[in-house]
């Protein structure tokens, strides 16, 4: 069985698919840090109809498939099922039209954000959606996981940002809705099933993206704050007066940006004194002075009343963008700290200071020699949390950590995921957000998609195992 169905991989996709020691390590995992597994075969699509293929043989032949896009997912959602084919988008990176006057984007999902992003300044518009990771995560993967990032305050998750979609479901059908207009009420709103499905309701091969007006100027300010109520303070104040141009408000607790700043010689500390909690607000608007005394206005009330000890506003965008290296210097967590147990969770805004609090002092009580960073989009109360037992080397005691981080996030009311998804790392405790009569929903809805239950198996739901 397992022969005839390579040969038809094979004589299907010919140069496009790859085996055994041809497959690239880097489609062995994702960025999870779980054990690597190198595919049955590995299929680099270029096209919506290899897509189609490659889905048909595996559901034909109930083969297991991993969709997989940048692989710089953080759940485990792109690591390879063993026995399985490994389908990835990369090559499917064509952006095949800018729309402008419909203020629309239709890309193939191996586009990488980065490029989709300039692409559209280039023709004076802007796409919203931005992570860290922008250069090197890719378009498809961005809507599978419900991607967030730095500017869901102002622009929302990455669903806000699809108006239509073309996907690929598990017996190899093509669905395609590419659609450009802001209203189509016209039956289901498909394109809702897959945003956010991990690759385990059908592979996204195109989207059409919602873009916006080309903001004039982005305005950084940079602040220290005394504690994390003062922070509430700023955080309603920034959003009264600047409203809708409000685009980020990210928050560092010293725990990250003692941290990063003292272990990274290519980040400064933008203070000479210690603050209680560190503040990055941008906003964007049509113009740059305006932004500017927006900033100002927000700035001066918040140092007046003592929600600020002290701020910046940089100069140049320069120096706007050595005060976001702190905040983007995440990616250096492998050298700086070596396997890491990562959290992105969701908690409500007024909670999230309680809650870090709560985390630091119980990691390090029961790990004294635990490194524990907090940080995260406060403004849409989303929060980071990242650690490190040195002592225990490579053998981080990755289930301890997250029981009790999880434990501590539902006592707020909060959700084990905000923005990276599920994938396998989550799985076990997805039961923490979600009822089981929505549990129940979700398997009823993968069946009826995935009677075989071959697209990304074993990951998302719990009882979802090959």
């Amino acid at each position: 069985m397992t022969h005839d169905f390579l040969e038809s991989l094979k004589n299907e996709l010919g140069p496009d698919v790859f085996f055994g020691d041809d497959i690239p390590a880097r489609y062995h995992n994702d960025w999870s840090g779980m054990t690597p597994v190198r595919p049955l075969a590995l299929v680099r699509a270029r096209t919506t109809e290899h897509v189609s293929k490659t889905l048909r043989l595996c559901h034909q032949h109930k083969v297991p498939v991993t969709p997989q896009g940048g692989l710089t997912g953080l759940a485990g959602g792109a690591r390879p099922i063993e026995g399985g084919v490994a389908l990835s988008l990369d090559r499917m990176n064509a952006i095949e039209e800018i729309d402008t006057v419909m203020a629309t984007m239709t890309v193939q999902a191996g586009v990488p954000l980065g490029v989709a992003q300039r692409t559209a300044e280039d023709a004076g518009l802007f796409l919203g959606l931005d992570l860290g990771a922008r250069d090197s995560c890719l378009i498809g993967g961005n809507l599978s996981t419900n991607a967030g990032g730095n500017r869901v305050i102002r622009f929302g998750m990455a669903r806000e940002h699809v108006l239509g979609m073309e996907v690929v479901l598990p017996d190899g059908t093509i669905i395609t809705s590419l659609n450009k207009m802001l209203k189509n009420n016209a039956g289901y709103d498909l394109k809702q099933l897959f945003i956010g499905s991990e690759g385990t309701l059908g592979v996204i091969t195109r989207a059409v993206l919602r873009l916006q007006a080309k903001p004039a100027d982005l305005a950084t300010a940079f602040c220290g704050c005394p504690d994390f109520p003062s922070m509430l303070e700023l955080l309603k104040s920034a959003r009264q007066h600047l409203g809708a141009a409000l685009t980020s408000f990210e928050v560092m607790w010293p725990s990250f940006y003692d941290f990063m700043t003292g272990r990274l010689p290519s980040l400064r500390r933008a203070f000479s004194e210690q603050h209680g909690i560190y503040v990055l607000i941008e906003n964007g608007g049509r113009n740059a002075e305006d932004n500017r005394m927006l900033l100002e206005t927000v700035l001066g009330e918040a140092l007046e009343k003592g929600w600020v000890s002290d701020a910046i506003l940089p100069a140049s965008n320069r120096e706007a963008r050595d005060l976001w290296a702190v905040r983007e210097s995440v990616s250096e967590y492998g050298k700086l700290m070596g396997p890491t147990t990562a959290f992105d969770v969701g908690v409500p805004t007024s909670a999230a200071g309680r809650l870090v609090e709560a985390v630091e002092a119980a990691v390090s009580e029961r790990w004294p020699d635990a490194i524990g960073l907090s940080y995260g989009h406060i403004g849409d109360s989303n929060l980071h949390f990242v650690c490190n037992i040195p002592s225990a080397g490579t053998n981080q005691p990755y289930k301890a950590i997250t029981e009790l981080v999880f434990d501590l996030v539902a006592k707020e009311g909060g959700t084990i995921s905000a923005e990276h998804g599920i994938g396998l790392v989550k799985k076990p405790y997805l039961k923490l957000s979600r009822t089981p009569e929505e549990l129940a929903l979700m398997g009823k809805i993968k069946h009826a998609l995935d009677p075989h239950n071959v697209l990304n198996t074993g990951k998302v739901l719990p009882g979802s195992e090959y």
